[in-house]
């Protein structure tokens, strides 16, 4: 089993940074491939950006492509999310998430944060 918390959200003005984390614990974070994913009020959750397990392969859906980074400390246990030229259509509750496998599909991955808001004003 996997336990993942989110931080680091909050409220930005556009064009704004933010910094996101999810911290691991209960099972090492070095054998899983981790995603990021969104979900703003009325919407379905989204595919942000997946990471491999060793940080070498990174993939981005095409609306933060650019803008969003992700990156991984497997000696820490933490995956994060530097997300840069925030705007307002990037408001959303944001989670992290572990699976066996890279995907972008959300019903592929088996363990979730609660998530971290996040809130672009304009």
């Amino acid at each position: 089993q996997v336990q993942l918390v989110e931080s680091g959200g909050g409220l930005v003005q556009a064009g704004g940074s933010l910094r996101l984390s999810c911290v691991a614990s209960g099972r090492t974070l070095r054998n899983y491939p981790m995603g990021w994913f969104r979900q703003a009020p009325g919407k379905e959750r989204e595919f942000v950006a997946g990471i491999s397990w060793s940080g070498g392969y990174t993939y981005y859906a095409d609306s933060v492509k650019g803008r969003f980074t992700i990156s991984r400390d497997n000696a820490k246990n933490t995956v994060y999310l530097q997300m840069n030229s925030l705007k307002p259509e990037d408001t959303a509750v944001y989670y992290c998430a572990a699976n066996k496998s890279p995907s972008s599909r959300v019903d592929e991955y088996a363990y979730w944060g609660q998530g971290t808001q996040v809130i672009v004003s304009s």
